[in-house]
């Protein structure tokens, strides 16, 4: 390790990595939310076709993300660190890009529509990982602190909750003009939140500060093999890995289908606005009690009783089909509050991973375990985008039409609702039973790591 005097963890690194995923989300949250209905309702394009779109784009970005990750770690730290380097580089692409997919040509051909989508989407999403995986590597050399990973697991989440709070509440009021998607309008948001991205990255880049540096003089060259079996071997990787692609599905599915559950089932799109400011709103409410109850109780315990609240919540809703969309986002907010505590401490996780695979093989590699996790987020996603385009072909959505059959209704509803009370119901499942790193363990991990490090020094 590097004897380098650095300042302490504290505050100015917690807002430096939370302006990180504000820059990341702007974007993310903008196409997660929206980009289905620009695709469906001013491209005019198949939600299938959509659904396959979604579904190719991130399986190769799981490909690209892996292949990065590996490219980070054979890179040298430099003066400024090794990751936050890549982060401001990539940035200014990145954000480029995510413009370009929001640009409406009148006139042209599905046919023409479809491919600009392919291009646009997928390269958008390339870059993405060339700045996501350095990013969310970070956490792990910004301390080694189980507690101080938490807190940074926290703000980045809080950073996610912004950047979804101006989204979801000020995108809707934006995006739609008299309950329609407006092309001009969608271009305008994607340049105004391609701004404020850039100046979060930016932020992110110059008050964070790397502390965890290997000495590359006595460094072990990583080899591929020894990875992959440490990999294979990281028993809290794998299951974890197995809840967040889970997590992950359900998480994109509910953001996809809320667009057309308000839209068409309660003909009212401006109610997403309440819906992303109650989504904010619970996890900054929950965010000043994660820290002292992951203290008390672990990480492993803490998320796993906010999955279990938010199935519930949800299976309940599925129950109550008839009720007005004000009394649905009021119950909604307590499954918000559910799954919002798994996100404020999912990045935590992360990082007990990343010490376990060092823990196993005696090598430090950030970014190539980080990438394995974004890469089972983007089969996520995948998963998510695919069905989700599927599902609502299935229910029978046509954009075309004024008003949605109640067939078709009643099936958005069942998406918006019973598909996650079974995947909430399911994760916590598998962090209950499988994931072994309870509280108790995680601290005798991040001992026996110090006791290693200090031998080889």
């Amino acid at each position: 390790m590097s004897d380098k005097k650095v300042r302490p963890f504290g505050m100015r690194d917690k807002l430096g990595y939370m302006f990180g995923d504000f820059g990341n989300d702007f974007f993310f949250i903008l196409v997660a939310a929206f980009l289905m209905v620009f695709y469906t309702d001013i491209f005019g394009l198949n939600p299938a076709a959509v659904g396959v779109l979604f579904a190719i784009a991130r399986l190769w970005d799981a490909v690209a993300d892996v292949a990065w990750g590996r490219f980070i770690d054979t890179r040298k730290a430099g003066k400024n660190g090794k990751f936050r380097p890549w982060i401001l580089r990539m940035s200014f692409p990145l954000v480029f890009t995510g413009i370009l997919m929001f640009v409406y040509i009148p006139g042209q051909s599905e046919g023409f529509y479809l491919a600009y989508a392919y291009v646009t989407y997928i390269v958008w999403g390339t870059l993405y990982s060339t700045v996501n995986i350095p990013y969310g590597s970070m956490a792990s050399v910004i301390t080694a602190d189980p507690v101080e990973r938490t807190a940074l697991s926290s703000w980045r989440t809080a950073g996610m909750q912004m950047a979804g709070l101006v989204i979801n509440v000020v995108g809707p009021m934006i995006l739609f003009v008299n309950n329609k998607a407006d092309a001009d309008r969608f271009l305008l948001a994607a340049l105004i939140f391609g701004g404020l991205a850039i100046a979060c990255y930016l932020a992110c880049y110059n008050l964070t500060t790397e502390r965890i540096v290997m000495d590359e003089t006595n460094k072990q060259k990583l080899n591929l093999n020894t990875t992959m079996k440490g990999l294979l071997k990281n028993k809290p990787l794998m299951v974890f890995l197995v809840a967040a692609l889970s997590f992950m599905i359900v998480f994109m599915l509910i953001g996809t289908v809320n667009v057309y559950l308000f839209k068409d089932y309660f003909e009212n799109a401006k109610a997403l606005s309440m819906v992303g400011l109650l989504q904010a709103l619970a996890v900054f409410v929950a965010m000043p009690f994660v820290g002292p109850l992951v203290k008390k109780f672990g990480k492993k315990e803490v998320a796993s009783g906010g999955l279990l609240v938010a199935a519930v919540i949800y299976g309940i809703l599925y129950l109550l089909p008839n009720i007005t969309a004000t009394t649905f986002i009021a119950i909604l907010a307590v499954a918000m509050i559910g799954y919002g505590i798994f996100n404020l401490v999912v990045w935590a996780f992360v990082t007990d991973v990343i010490d376990y695979h060092e823990y196993l093989t005696g090598l430090r590699e950030d970014a190539t375990v980080y990438s394995i996790y974004s890469m089972a987020r983007k089969i996520g996603q995948a998963v998510a985008g695919g069905v989700g385009g599927a599902a609502i072909a299935a229910a029978g959505y046509n954009p075309k039409l004024a008003e949605q059959t109640s067939e078709t209704l009643s099936g958005i509803h069942t998406l918006g609702t019973l598909v996650p009370a079974l995947t909430f119901a399911l994760v916590f499942l598998i962090m209950v039973f499988l994931y072994p790193l309870n509280k108790k363990r995680t601290v005798q991990l991040a001992e026996d790591l110090a006791a290693k490090r200090a031998e080889r020094k």
